[in-house]
């Protein structure tokens, strides 16, 4: 990954300005109430649903999980459909759909339900997550896509920031319209989608020359800018069909980076998921006593320093040239962290060594999604992008499934832990390894076996060779 950026010129300012001021916010709200959604099933269940539909930790698990199984159906398709018909409409159709079956859930009275409509809900999200990188990767040259990622990424932590007391609140409802209170939670929660769905349609432009709110000069430069960088790139003279795809799918590289992000999606769906319930665990634990809205704040708690955390960071790797050591260095502290979770003798203790994972992992993340669009371009970049989320939403499913599977069988979630630690620190090892063949290509001047899929693949390493 390249050194540190030249000094930028007035239109390229005020261009990335106005992109970041216009754009990102309202995406970001798109992910916000998207992670909001996929994840509120977490506080349902320690908070009535799960005694209401009898689940077990594994079933509790299962109907997490499942959900992936619908996106990963569905994903590279969904992604190369935004590619064709634009963003605009994709994203807005994604979110109407997710925001009907979500409300569906108000209404769920058994576990089979709950599966059937975790996997719809799955179906319908499938491709929001990747078509958004895509759709903001579009919209702004690589040296500032690591800052404009990270805007963006701000979102999924500050959804429990913000979520886990919202839906306390929300669940604080019991009773309302006759309904229990995680089915009140269900209800409300739902409605944001389908509203933002529809002004999406209104709101977003596809590409630069569609946007009437940048002048002509700005309109100019981020086209010229963007078709230089996507020059000899993989996909650059890919159609939007099987080439593209043989792009993508033939480029050794993604499928380093598809394993890469299972390491970090695998320790991010297992906290997303199970810890309002450990929290829950707490009062057993530690003979203490936790209302609905303590355990909403205190499964807040290590999502804001992971916000900030996520923030700084990728501020540091913009300014200083993002380099192979800002994705290691924290799937490092992660994999080594979230099992000294186990041996914390407070609830406090405990928190605070979750709230170092979290923040690993969210520093992670958005500087991580920066590196697959120096490969790809076009199509190719959709698909490529979509089988990375792929693997992720496998992470997603496995996390979650085996997490209560092993809880079940164990009666603890020790295993389970260690195995999270696994996962991110073998995401450590994989990004080094191929940062280190990089630097072998960059230094020989051979792309032999790159399986890239074309010859005009990108040859940019992925760390500057220092």
């Amino acid at each position: 990954m390249g050194a540190v950026a030249p000094a930028t010129t007035p239109v390229e300012r005020s261009a990335i300005r106005k992109i970041s001021i216009r754009l990102v916010p309202f995406v970001a709200l798109m992910f916000f109430v998207n992670y909001l959604d996929r994840t509120a099933i977490s506080f349902a269940e320690p908070n009535g649903m799960g005694e209401d539909l009898a689940l077990t930790a594994a079933q509790f698990g299962f109907a997490s999980g499942i959900f992936f199984l619908g996106y990963i159906v569905l994903e590279v398709p969904s992604n190369m459909a935004l590619h064709r018909f634009g963003a605009r409409r994709w994203l807005a159709r994604i979110m109407v759909t997710w925001g009907i079956v979500s409300l569906l859930f108000t209404w769920v009275d058994n576990s089979g339900q709950l599966y059937v409509l975790r996997f719809l809900l799955g179906v319908a999200e499938a491709g929001f997550f990747p078509g958004a990188i895509l759709f903001l990767s579009q919209w702004v040259p690589g040296r500032h896509r690591t800052k404009v990622l990270g805007l963006f990424y701000l979102a999924q932590p500050l959804t429990t920031v913000l979520g886990a007391p919202l839906a306390g609140w929300l669940i604080g409802h019991h009773g309302l319209f006759g309904l229990e209170g995680w089915r009140v939670m269900f209800l409300f929660v739902s409605i944001p989608a389908i509203v933002l769905g529809v002004i999406a349609w209104f709101y977003l432009s596809d590409k630069p020359t569609d946007a009437k709110w940048l002048t002509r000069e700005e309109q100019e430069w981020l086209t010229t800018k963007l078709a230089e960088e996507s020059e000899g790139k993989t996909g650059a003279r890919a159609g939007h069909g099987k080439d593209a795809l043989k792009a993508a799918f033939g480029n050794a590289r993604v499928w380093v980076l598809s394993l890469v992000y299972f390491g970090f999606v695998y320790g991010l769906y297992a906290l997303a998921f199970f810890l309002p319930t450990i929290i829950s665990g707490f009062q057993e634990q530690f003979d203490t006593t936790f209302s609905v809205m303590d355990r909403a704040w205190i499964t807040a708690i290590p999502y804001l320093p992971a916000a900030v955390a996520l923030y700084f960071w990728t501020r540091h790797a913009t300014k200083h040239g993002t380099r192979t050591w800002h994705i290691a260095g924290p799937a490092v502290v992660g994999g080594l962290s979230i099992p000294l979770a186990l041996y914390m003798g407070s609830p406090a203790a405990t928190v605070a060594v979750i709230t170092v994972t979290a923040c690993a992992i969210f520093a992670a993340l958005p500087v991580f999604w920066s590196v697959p669009s120096r490969y790809l371009t076009g199509a190719a970049a959709a698909a490529g992008i979509a089988l990375i989320n792929t693997m992720g939403n496998i992470a997603g499913f496995g996390s979650s499934y085996i997490t209560g599977w092993v809880k079940d069988w164990t009666g603890s979630y020790t295993a389970s832990l260690y195995l999270v630690g696994f996962f991110m620190l073998l995401s450590a090892v994989l990004i080094v390894s191929l940062a280190a063949r990089e630097r072998r290509t960059a230094a020989t001047g051979s792309g032999a076996g790159d399986g890239d899929g074309e010859g005009g693949a990108s040859r940019e390493p992925v760390e500057a060779a220092r």
